[in-house]
């Protein structure tokens, strides 16, 4: 068996090629982030931000997030904390609890604040003791 001594065919993001081995992706998403909130929020979104077009924003605060209006306030946060110039689209997260309205959770959705519900089993993680 003999190696082929070319290099491979490149696909940037956007081509369509059925010899292409590699993808280029100019600016990724992260599918699960911890901003957390306060001056760790502040000390770290910009290093999310420099690298991923958007990410997934975890709810687990304290307190969490579970309602919109919780999500547009950390939202806002986060948005505040950013570097001018700075493109960066947080897509928040709702924390499911035993407890939370499912209308609530249905309204987010409508409104186009949560992009997606997160369940942590009690005491799994920082901030699910609920």
């Amino acid at each position: 068996m003999s190696m082929p001594t070319s290099e491979p065919p490149t696909m940037v993001a956007g081509e369509v090629g059925a010899g292409a081995t590699r993808l280029i992706i100019r600016r990724p998403d992260d599918w699960h982030v911890h901003l957390r909130d306060g001056p760790m929020l502040a000390a770290v979104v910009n290093y999310t931000a420099r690298q991923f077009a958007r990410a997934i924003v975890m709810p687990n605060l304290d307190p969490p997030v579970t309602t919109v209006a919780a999500a547009r306030a950390y939202r806002a946060r986060i948005v505040a904390a950013l570097e001018p110039g700075v493109d960066f689209e947080p897509l928040m997260t709702c924390y499911l609890t035993d407890s939370i309205d499912p209308a609530e959770v249905a309204q987010g959705f409508t409104q186009g604040v949560f992009t997606a519900c997160k369940l942590y089993p009690a005491h799994a993680t920082t901030n699910s003791a609920l």
